[in-house]
C-alpha cells in the first residue's frame, strides 16, 4: 500500500514536472501565428483571462489558449489585463504577449486639433475619427460641457495639440483632456498677467487670445497684435476686428468680408459693438494665451496686413492710411 502510494506521488510529481517544463517551454517559444503579421485585436473591459484566451485563439492569434490562460494565473495576470486595441508586428512570445497585455501597451491613434479651428471644427474632426467611440454624438454643445462638468460657451475652452488616444475609448475622455489642458495653460497664463490689463476676468483674456490667434499666424507678432488691442480697449476704441465678424456671421460667410457684414450687428460685430464679444472665436494655442496676458507695451493703435503673412504696425491714423494705401490699395 505505502509503495502503491509513493509510485503515486512519484507520478504525481513527474506530471506537474512535464506540466510545467511543457508550460515553460510554450511561454518562452515565440508564437507561429495562424493568421500571419501584422495582427489587430481588442480586448474588451471586464473579460476573463480564460474568455480572452479563447477569443484569441479563434482570431488566430495564439495557439493552445489552455496553456496561455495558465500562464497568466501563474503570473497574478488574471485582474491586470487591459482593455483597449492592441496590435502585433512580430512574432512574439506568450510571455511577451501577456506583457504586453497586463502593460497595457495599447495601439494608439492619434489626432491633431489646429490652433485657430473652432469647436465646430474640433468636434467634426473628432466625429470622423473611425477609431473612437462616438459617446458624444448626440450631445449638444451646451449637454457636452455639462457632462464635462462646466457651463457656458464651448468656444475656446479646448486647447488645441496633437492627441494620442486608445482605440475604441470614449471620444469624451479625449474632450475631458483637452479641456482640462486649456484650463491649465489659461490659468497659468492668467497667473502671470502683466498688471492692469483692461479684462473683466480670465475668460475675457480667453477671448482676446482667440482674437490674437486668428489676426496673425506668425508667432512673434501675437504680443503686438495683442498691445494694439488692449490700447483700444483702454481708451475706449472698438477693436473692428474682421474675425469676430467673421465668427458672428457663421454659415453665412462666403469667404469675403462685405460692407453689409460690417453694417450687420451682432454680438460678435466689433465695428458695431464696443469691448470684447460675449465669446471666444476659436481655440487659441498656448502663444496666443501668452500674448494675450502679457501683450506687447507699445503705442500703436493699428496694423494692417502686408500680404505675406506680417503686418505693419502704426501709432496714429495717418500713418495707418498710408500703410492700407502701399500694402492694401496699392498707391
Amino acid at each position: 500500500m505505502i509503495k502503491r502510494i509513493q509510485r503515486l506521488f512519484y507520478l504525481a510529481v513527474i506530471a506537474v514536472l512535464a506540466v510545467g517544463a511543457s508550460l515553460s517551454w510554450y511561454a518562452l517559444a515565440p508564437m507561429a501565428t495562424p493568421g500571419g503579421y501584422p495582427q489587430s485585436f481588442d480586448v474588451p473591459r471586464g473579460m476573463s483571462l480564460r474568455a480572452l484566451a479563447a477569443d484569441l485563439a479563434r482570431q488566430g492569434v495564439l495557439t493552445r489558449p489552455w496553456s496561455f490562460t495558465q500562464l497568466g494565473r501563474l503570473r497574478g495576470a488574471e485582474r491586470q489585463i487591459k482593455a483597449g486595441s492592441y496590435s502585433l508586428e512580430r512574432p512574439v512570445t506568450p510571455l511577451e504577449l501577456l506583457r504586453k497585455l497586463t502593460a497595457g501597451e495599447t495601439d494608439l491613434a492619434r489626432l491633431t486639433v489646429v490652433e485657430g479651428w473652432t469647436f465646430h471644427d474640433m468636434r467634426a474632426a473628432i466625429d470622423e475619427l473611425p477609431d473612437l467611440r462616438h459617446d458624444t454624438a448626440a450631445l449638444s454643445d451646451r449637454d457636452l460641457l455639462a457632462a464635462l462638468g462646466a457651463g457656458g460657451s464651448a468656444e475656446g475652452r479646448f486647447f488645441p495639440d496633437t492627441y494620442y488616444f486608445d482605440k475604441r475609448g470614449s471620444d469624451l475622455a479625449l474632450y475631458q483632456r483637452a479641456f482640462a489642458a486649456m484650463r491649465k495653460r489659461m490659468l497659468a497664463a492668467w497667473e502671470t498677467r502683466a498688471p492692469d490689463l483692461p479684462y473683466a476676468d480670465m475668460d475675457q483674456a480667453l477671448v482676446m487670445a482667440s482674437i490674437v490667434e486668428k489676426e496673425t499666424g506668425a508667432p512673434d507678432e501675437r504680443p503686438m497684435i495683442a498691445g494694439v488691442f488692449v490700447n483700444r480697449l483702454r481708451i475706449g476704441m472698438r477693436l473692428q476686428t474682421d474675425p469676430t465678424v467673421i465668427y458672428g456671421l457663421g454659415e453665412r460667410y462666403d469667404g469675403h468680408i462685405h460692407k453689409r457684414d460690417l453694417e450687420r450687428d451682432s454680438p460678435w460685430n466689433t465695428y458695431t459693438r464696443d469691448g470684447l464679444p460675449p465669446t471666444p472665436i476659436a481655440l487659441p494655442g498656448e502663444a496666443a494665451l501668452r500674448a494675450a496676458t502679457n501683450p506687447a507695451r507699445t503705442k500703436a493703435l493699428y496694423f494692417v496686413s502686408m500680404n505675406n503673412g506680417r503686418h505693419v504696425f502704426s501709432d496714429n491714423l495717418d500713418a495707418h492710411n498710408r500703410a492700407v494705401a502701399r500694402y492694401q490699395l496699392r498707391q
